[in-house]
């Protein structure tokens, strides 16, 4: 048994406009299939879609406040040229610039309309064929423990461990890495955005929510009430969803 990530959930003020800031800033399409907005691939909604992890956009009542997500996306570029026309192309889409510490770096950090951090990478190798998003990148104490947690939630693999980072794909080595960096003062926060983990056809949820806990995960209560998914934390307060089978 695993799960497989097939969306980050984002939370949004106005689902649908930050839903078609984010289809037009990665080429893909903004669907509307009920109170969501999901941004996938062109060429028809397809969910879960096979390579690409999609973006569920979810309407909130409240705003962003002035804290940093500890999830946030990298955008990949394929030249210098590339990054530089995205990120002109973004800030007209309704990006803004950031400064979340960063110094002097070759990537740009922007924050989409209603806030959430998001960075576009100068050309790297490693990212060349994983489509626009490059990476799910995750602020955490211990990227250790979290290698641990996430390789056994998902059927992920893990290809990088170290005390600053931990790196895992898809074993089919297709979509985007999920990464997660060691970040100093690393404090749960109520969580902006997230991953959503579905299980595979003929799998039962209730099983996997079972396992998860038993590697670490707790329940949460985010004001959800009766929902056909689940809520829970890592073992550091990362928010995630496992969703129900369609």
């Amino acid at each position: 048994m695993a799960l497989r990530p097939v969306q980050v959930n984002i939370k949004a003020l106005d689902a649908g406009a930050v839903g078609r800031f984010w289809a037009e800033a990665l080429d893909w399409t903004a669907y509307s299939p009920g109170v969501t907005t999901y941004v996938g691939p062109a060429g028809g909604l397809v969910w879960p879609h096979p390579v690409a992890v999609g973006i569920d956009v979810v309407p909130v009542p409240e705003g962003k406040t002035a804290t940093k997500n500890r999830t946030h996306l990298d955008l990949a570029t394929a030249s210098g040229a590339h990054q530089a026309e995205l990120v002109a192309r973004l800030r007209a889409l309704g990006a803004t610039p950031v400064d979340v510490g960063q110094g002097d770096v070759p990537w740009t950090v922007l924050a989409d309309p209603e806030g959430n951090e998001f960075c576009v990478l100068e050309p790297r190798e490693v990212y060349r064929d994983t489509g626009p998003i490059a990476a799910m990148v995750v602020d955490c104490a211990d990227p250790r423990a979290m290698a641990r947690f996430w390789g056994g939630a998902t059927d992920w693999a893990v290809h990088e461990v170290t005390d600053d980072q931990a790196v895992l794909r898809s074993a089919q080595g297709v979509g985007p890495y999920l990464e997660f960096l060691r970040t100093p003062a690393n404090a749960p926060v109520p969580d902006r955005v997230h991953l959503d983990l579905l299980p595979y056809p003929g799998d039962d949820k209730a099983a996997e929510v079972a396992r998860l806990r038993a590697l670490g995960a707790t329940d949460l209560d985010v004001g959800q009430g009766e929902v056909p998914w689940t809520c829970l934390a890592d073992p550091e307060g990362h928010e995630f969803c496992v969703l129900a089978p369609s």
